[in-house]
């Protein structure tokens, strides 16, 4: 028998062999086009949106401020901002706060961060000074200069007794996006505005008059509210006792203004601290202190506007979450401090 013929075409295998390395290519070419524009669009993102404040803490790492970035929607991938900086370079990103836009370009963004923080945030509770230090770790300032404002008069406050060359108390918290070449007047103007607006909306100048006292007084007694009571829940009520002791001719015995004449933020005050001879000693000086120790927030404002009632004169911290304990009476102080010594506070 004569022997069979080969087949002429390819075999059935390698046809489909051939028909697969095909697709596979076209799906391929189609996956990186399609990711080329994807790419491109995040990119190109916008137009920007809304402005949002991003803060960079301590220790964060690239990848932790890229999810961020996400989840305030400034970004809408951070894969695509991990591929940006494989082309131009991952930035060395500072702490504090970053004035940016939802929907911004990678590029945007990208030359944000490598510039450094331009937010300044001031918390209440804050001083002059500590604002001055934050100041300093913005690129392109230098806290001094705030300083050296506040001292030379340059801005002023209406709330500011006559002669005085301290804007503790009267400079407004919150986030300030400030420009590299913002001026510390500038910007000093800005909080002293904005801490009138929020005067003004509380009614300073009127409460504070139906209470007895001025309105510098009022910030005074709100600015010690602030540090004393701390949460919300004690505030009208340690503005109360600090009413009551005023009107008593009692020492008010607060702990903050000593640590304020220190220029400290909170810690232990010693037998040493309360022989201090400051007029922030109110252990030993009767009466408010010369001026505000912080910046109050509007609660504590509101607080010192609109006390609530009662006769306390004393009050302690007996909890760890920040409960305090008021009374009329000293047995009553006392009992209060075993309780809170009971319970392991200082």
């Amino acid at each position: 028998m004569p022997p069979s013929l080969a087949p002429s075409g390819p075999r059935p295998w390698r046809r489909r062999l051939l028909v697969a390395a095909g697709t596979l290519a076209v799906l391929c070419v189609g996956l990186v086009a399609w990711g080329v524009v994807w790419y491109e669009q995040q990119v190109h993102a916008g137009p920007p949106g809304a402005g949002v404040i991003v803060e960079v803490p301590s220790g964060a790492s690239a990848g932790t401020v890229s999810a961020q970035l996400v989840r305030q929607h400034v970004l809408g991938s951070g894969l695509a901002m991990r591929i940006y900086d494989l082309f131009h370079g991952t930035p060395v990103i500072g702490i504090g706060g970053y004035a940016l836009r939802r929907h911004e370009s990678l590029g945007s963004v990208h030359a944000a961060l490598s510039a450094g923080p331009d937010v300044l945030v001031v918390p209440p509770g804050f001083t002059v000074w500590e604002t001055a230090d934050r100041l300093s770790d913005l690129p392109g300032h230098d806290g001094s200069a705030l300083m050296a404002a506040v001292t030379s008069g340059a801005v002023t406050s209406p709330y500011e007794p006559a002669g005085a060359d301290n804007l503790d108390g009267l400079l407004g918290t919150g986030d300030y996006v400030v420009g590299r070449h913002q001026s510390a007047v500038s910007l000093l103007g800005d909080m002293v505005d904005r801490f009138d607006a929020e005067a003004a909306q509380a009614d300073l100048t009127a409460k504070a008059a139906a209470l007895g006292v001025t309105p510098y007084q009022a910030v005074i007694i709100a600015s010690i509210v602030q540090k004393e009571g701390v949460y919300p829940e004690n505030l009208a009520k340690v503005s109360r006792v600090i009413y009551n002791r005023l009107a008593m001719d009692m020492r008010l015995q607060m702990d903050s203004t000593v640590l304020y004449a220190e220029h400290r933020d909170g810690g232990p005050v010693t037998s040493a601290d309360l022989l201090l001879d400051t007029p922030y000693n109110t252990y030993l000086v009767n009466g408010l202190t010369p001026t505000p120790i912080c910046f109050p927030s509007t609660a504590s404002l509101a607080a010192a506007l609109d006390p609530a009632a009662g006769d306390w004169l004393y009050f302690v911290l007996v909890s760890a979450n920040g409960t305090e304990a008021f009374s009329d009476t000293l047995a009553g102080q006392e009992a209060n401090e075993q309780l809170a010594k009971s319970r392991g506070l200082p």
